[in-house]
């Protein structure tokens, strides 16, 4: 990977801690952010803040003191070149009872709802009142947010509130096919639109504000904070300076810096990332929503809403396009490449975690210009289907690839890392299978950048992912885009909106 100076190095960490980010055109010299959460929660933000204004040191592991993967923080502006004020541009405090009280009504989609809507009404009236609103906002979750506010959680009897909703689930699936007795049915079956998930919904209720967030738990950054009866920390977490490491280099990253990119990829390439996801409770069973994550070498990101069709197959449950709804999706795409570039993509390798249906290749390739090459490739994780073992204590090294035709491989993107000297995982690792599916392209070539799109993601700084960025956050964009009606036409965004 390429930083600052075009200086190079295998792990981002390495490269930040040595050369810093690449100073591009829009780099934040100094991080404009806000903080929004309960008094407690923006106290502990607080004394986070000052602690990553400084250097962590490294965790040392007690069995492996010398383990190279730990890697001493120096400091958010010694690793970024850019200035970290302890105190933030904006802060909004909420009211923690009220919060309570609305997390632990009876009807989770009530619930759930009413605690989002404090949010977003706070920060969408910052946004409107204020001439300069922060670039990135902080979302610090309290735990009894975080505990309810996830899919399928019930609310103790005793600890339950009322809510103003009556209307059932079941009685609001029918009022989409018969007419409501009362206009306050309409009203109520509102909420069962969103999804039960806090940060879900959170993040899909400001695409259309354009705020970006970046949500913290409070047990992250203050797990002293939060002990059981024998004194011990209520959950585990990981050592100061890799929280700071993430959380520092996604909270650059979403202010408008670069990290870093791919070092020495061919020119003109684009790589895009087919989501699909089911859409709410009034859906039928073959309705899904659509859409495309574009990457660039850069490891910038762009998410494209695609349209809403029966997509999904149910008894082979996989997701196909028609032939133009294929065409129309690429074509978005295509558009916005051209705009940046001034030419169409010399090479546009579409990824997805099925096999691509001869109706969607013609679709793609009407949408594709002749000066582009296209090429459609299936990635997906396999478990079990082979175990590949080498002499010695660890397993295969990571690039590890088993070519079984001439357009298909297992491909190993974890496994042993020379630079870390050990392997991170806690099992014998599984490849992926990659599969070159339509379109003309040597399976190296493929297999090579499937490993390099493991190192492109900003919201973690690991030495790398197991899945390429086009697959590895498919299905968390697809749960924001149905977590809550979207307007029609709704704006392509960032990659940083959905993370």
């Amino acid at each position: 990977m390429e930083f600052a100076h075009g200086q190079c190095a295998e792990h981002p960490r390495d490269g930040l801690y040595l050369y810093g980010p690449l100073k591009e055109p829009g780099s934040p010299t100094s991080m404009d952010y806000g903080v929004i959460g309960t008094s407690a929660g923006l106290e502990r933000f607080s004394r986070w803040a000052k602690r990553v204004s400084l250097a962590i040191p490294r965790y040392t592991p007690r069995l492996n003191p010398d383990a190279l993967h730990h890697i001493t923080f120096p400091g958010f502006e010694a690793a970024f070149d850019t200035a970290w004020p302890i105190h933030p541009a904006a802060q909004i405090q909420l009211d923690e009872a009220y919060l309570d009280a609305t997390i632990h009504i009876r009807n989770r989609a009530e619930g759930i709802k009413r605690t989002v809507d404090l949010f977003v009404t706070k920060l969408v009236a910052h946004a409107d009142r204020e001439e300069s609103a922060p670039k990135l906002w902080f979302v610090v979750v309290p735990e009894f947010v975080y505990r309810l506010g996830r899919p399928n959680q019930t609310v103790p009897k005793a600890e339950q509130t009322s809510g103003s909703v009556t209307l059932t689930r079941k009685r609001a699936l029918r009022l989409q096919t018969e007419p409501p007795l009362f206009p306050e049915e309409s009203e109520e079956a509102e909420v069962y639109h969103y999804g039960q998930d806090f940060r879900r919904q959170l993040k899909a209720r400001l695409l259309e504000h354009r705020i970006v967030t970046q949500l913290i738990r409070e047990t992250t950054i203050a797990p002293d904070d939060f002990k059981n009866d024998r004194g011990f920390p209520l959950r585990p977490v990981e050592d100061p300076a890799t929280i700071a490491w993430k959380l520092c280099t996604t909270a650059y990253y979403k202010a408008g810096g670069q990290p870093w990119r791919l070092a020495n990829v061919r020119p003109g390439v684009c790589y895009v990332g087919l989501v699909f996801k089911q859409t709410d409770a009034f859906a039928n069973d073959t309705n899904a929503c659509c859409a495309a994550q574009m990457f660039l070498a850069s490891g910038d990101g762009v998410v494209f809403r695609g349209a809403l069709g029966p997509w999904r197959t149910p008894s082979r449950k996989e997701f196909h396009l028609t032939r133009s709804a294929a065409k129309d999706l690429i074509t978005m795409v295509l558009s916005e490449y051209e705009e940046k570039h001034g030419a169409p993509p010399k090479e546009l390798f579409l990824h997805g975690r099925s096999r691509f249906s001869k109706e969607e290749w013609e679709g793609f390739s009407e949408a594709a210009p002749p000066e582009t090459k296209l090429v459609c490739v299936q990635i997906r994780p396999s478990k079990n289907e082979i175990k590949l073992f080498r002499w010695g204590n660890y397993p295969v090294i990571r690039g590890t690839s088993l070519p079984l035709s001439e357009h298909a491989a297992f491909l190993w993107t974890s496994g042993y890392v020379p630079r870390l000297d050990t392997y991170l995982g806690p099992e014998t690792p599984n490849p992926v299978f990659v599969d070159v599916h339509w379109g003309e392209c040597e399976l190296q070539t493929v297999l090579s950048d499937v490993m390099s799109l493991t190192k492109i993601n900003f919201n973690s700084c690991l030495f790398n992912d197991g899945l390429p960025v086009t697959i590895r956050f498919a299905n968390a964009v697809g749960d924001i885009l149905v977590a809550a009606p979207q307007k029609d036409g709704s704006p392509k965004l960032p990659f940083k909106f959905y993370i």
